[in-house]
Formats: C-alpha cells, structure tokens, sequence
C-alpha cells in the first residue's frame, strides 16, 4: 500500500529527470527541416510551432499565444479529465469500506492490501487513474520545449517581466507554478485520496524546480494549464454544484 501510495510521485521523478535531460545540443537548436522531420517533430513539435507562430501573428503576444495553445491542449485531453473525476468519486465512495478494512487489518498490512486490492478491483476502481491526466502532460511540456528552443521568435520573444526562452530570474513565475499546482491538487480532490496525497504535495516542489529551471514560456503554461483546470473542475464538478436537497429545502 505504501509504494502504490508513492508510485505517482516516483513516477513524476523520474519523468522530471528525462525532462531535465533533453536539453538539445547547439546544433538541435537549429529550425526544424520540415522535409527531414521526424515523427516527434513532425506531429508533436512543429504543430506547436505553428500554432504559436500563428496566434502571435494574431493577437500580437507570445505570452497570449501561449495561453490560446494552452485552452486547446486542455479541451484534447478533457475526455481523460472527466476519466480522472470519475475516478475520484469512486474511490470517495469507498472510502468508509477502506477505513473499516484498515481497522480490520491494522496489525497485517499484507493481508490489507490484498483486500483492499480486491475491493477496487470488485468496483473496477483504478486508484493511479486521477494521477493520468498530469501525467500525460510530460510529452506535451517536452514537446513545448523543444518548439521554443528551435523557434527564434519564440526563444527571443518577452511577455511581461519575462524572457519567454530563458528561466525567469525573480523566481516569480516558478513560485506562482508551484502554488497553482497544489491549489489544482485541492480543487480537485487529491487530499481526500490517499493514494495521491503524497503526490499533491511532491508535485508542486518538482514542479517548482522545473520553472526555475528551464524557459519562462514552460512555466507559463504550466500556469495558465493549471488555472484552465481549476476553472474547469469548478463547472463540471459535482463538488461545486448547490445541492439540490438544500435548494428545495430553501
């Protein structure tokens, strides 16, 4: 039970340090040959490039850009956010049933987690599955990346106190990362999860030392990701709708 309670953060850990590691060489910085591009290139980072070369030209903002980028990830991966929510509803409902198995067998920790594996598995509950939709978002930040280092406009480009390809120097940007990170974690109930309440606190330190580390317009996404998602929960969660009872009780 422990290491499944830890393997969402090991997991992020280890994800970071592959982040932390794709750093390109001079030449990888070089625009990419749309002729020669690879698969990676070709469906994941020159889009990206387009996308925010194109809205800029638009809205006259990389910064704004970058926001417009970020509204259109978020509505792709929707179908797996609305994945995680049913997923956390589930493992709310049970948990009376693991608190009274953790009393049962507080003295047999295997014995608990071979019951409490069958209890999810007789709900066909995943309790990792609310981890899913932070974690499918590694790619894209790789992919976001590497499209600003091989893009000069982008790489030379400001948006407010910060230079889009160099780490904000103030640590301003990287504080309001690790913060909006663990609020995400809050408005979408990780706390009351016990699998993910090791994560929702992990999360927002790793994630503060990737804004501090790697470009400005990284971190602005991770930003507005982050504010998208809060929003989000807040209209299509049951945890924020007026309870219907109370209503027709007033």
């Amino acid at each position: 039970m422990f290491r499944r309670r830890l393997l969402p953060a090991m997991m992020m850990a280890v994800a970071l340090l592959a982040l932390s590691g794709c750093a390109p060489t001079p030449d990888q910085m070089k625009p990419i040959d749309p002729e020669n591009a690879g698969f990676w290139e070709r469906y994941l980072v020159l889009p990206l490039q387009y996308l925010l070369d194109a809205t800029q030209d638009l809205l006259g903002s990389y910064g704004l850009s970058i926001l417009v980028a970020t509204v259109l990830i978020r509505l792709i991966v929707l179908p797996l956010t609305l994945k995680q929510m049913k997923s956390s509803r589930a493992m709310q409902a049970l948990q009376p049933e693991m608190k009274r198995l953790q009393e049962k067998y507080k003295n047999n920790q295997e014995k608990l987690q071979q019951e409490t594996m069958k209890l999810f598995q007789k709900h066909n509950v995943n309790p990792l599955a609310g981890c899913l939709p932070v974690l499918i978002q590694l790619p894209i930040l790789i992919a976001f990346y590497q499209a600003i280092m091989r893009d000069e406009n982008i790489r030379s480009a400001s948006f407010l106190w910060m230079d889009l390809g160099h780490a904000d120097p103030y640590f301003i940007l990287p504080v309001i990362a690790a913060a909006t990170t663990y609020l995400q974690s809050v408005v979408m109930g990780m706390g009351d999860n016990p699998q993910a309440r090791a994560f929702m606190f992990i999360m927002p330190v790793m994630i503060f030392v990737l804004a501090f580390s790697f470009p400005s317009a990284l971190a602005l996404y991770w930003v507005y990701s982050n504010l998208f998602t809060m929003v989000q929960y807040y209209f299509i969660s049951d945890k924020y709708k007026p309870n219907k009872n109370n209503q027709a009780q007033s």
